[in-house]
């Protein structure tokens, strides 16, 4: 056995760090999803028994996204033309651990599993999905970790103190001057850090206003926010024109999973505009206060003017 800067060698095997990050990703998260499930009535045995039924179509789908949406780096020129390298020699395709998984594509065919999975065993899909969205965002937290150990992942080149260095063979040709980067892959796993928390936090503190698959909006609102921002300052992203391809999907996802989640509460909406309309009642002490000072006047009028009448009484005895 021998240990390199990216994995170990066991014999004819070799286990990637990036490997194992991941997966220790998605263990942590699936153990938090069955602790919160079981919180919730729902069975914590579904977690681990659909495990891979999310897994598995969620790397086909990872990989399927990268394969068809390469990084320019990548691209061989053939002809005069720069072409996709996975139809030049569509073999590569499965060649994972080469690198290449995009996470829309991960978030779509780990959907697709656990949906199949939620019919199969008659299980409420938007429940579970609320569920799993948070525990995603902190596998994607702990995975892009895996990102330093293959120096990838960085943005444009920085003297800030948190900057990163790059060694030469790992840097794009148009780079190779520059040492020190943006570390995306921290910021990155920063927000998804932060947005764990945040959704645990939704989820359990409007518990009794949210509806099923609400959390998984926010999740879609989220996420593609902070990638739209961060592909500004990555490097080598797939697309042509001012946008990445990355950010077009970043940018149509947060549209309408936002889009769906204000639909979906229109008529809270419409509750809270009509109760800030309407005016605050009178307090119903200031008239009766009124009413009670007016006839104590009345009262005391009448007192005095009874001893007048008296008098006059007796004179005329």
């Amino acid at each position: 056995m021998s240990i390199d800067q990216y994995g170990i060698h066991l014999g004819p095997l070799y286990i990637r760090f990036y490997a194992l990050i991941a997966i220790s990703g998605a263990l942590i998260a699936a153990w938090i999803i069955a602790v919160r499930a079981k919180r919730r009535g729902l069975d914590p045995n579904h977690v681990w028994d659909g495990l891979f039924w999310a897994l598995i179509p969620g790397l086909i789908g990872a990989r399927l996204y990268h394969v068809l949406t390469p990084s320019p780096s990548m691209m061989e020129l053939v002809n005069g033309q720069y072409v996709n390298p996975y139809f030049q020699n569509p073999l590569r395709i499965f060649e994972i651990w080469n690198g290449g998984l995009g996470i829309y594509g991960g978030i779509v065919g780990g959907v697709i599993g656990i949906y199949i999975y939620a019919r199969r065993y008659k299980q409420p899909i938007l429940q579970w999905l609320d569920l799993v969205a948070p525990a995603v965002a902190l596998a994607q937290a702990i995975g892009r970790w895996g990102n330093l150990i293959n120096q990838e992942l960085y943005g444009a080149p920085t003297d800030l103190p948190w900057a990163i260095y790059i060694p030469p063979e790992k840097r794009l040709p148009e780079y190779l001057q520059f040492e020190r980067f943006h570390p995306l892959f921290l910021y990155e796993s920063l927000w998804n850090l932060a947005a764990f928390f945040l959704l645990i936090w939704i989820s359990n503190r409007y518990q009794d206003r949210l509806k099923r698959g609400d959390i998984v909006l926010m999740y879609l609102m989220q996420y593609p926010l902070v990638r739209f921002l961060l592909d500004f300052v990555r490097l080598d992203s797939n697309g042509s024109g001012v946008l990445t391809t990355a950010q077009v999907v970043s940018l149509a996802t947060f549209v309408f999973a936002g889009a769906v989640l204000l639909w979906r509460h229109r008529d809270d909406w419409g509750r809270t505009s009509e109760a800030l309309a309407t005016p605050e009642p009178q307090p119903a002490t200031v008239k009766t206060t009124t009413k009670a000072s007016g006839s104590a006047r009345s009262t005391a009028s009448k007192a005095k003017v009874k001893p007048s009448t008296k008098t006059r009484s007796a004179g005329s005895k």
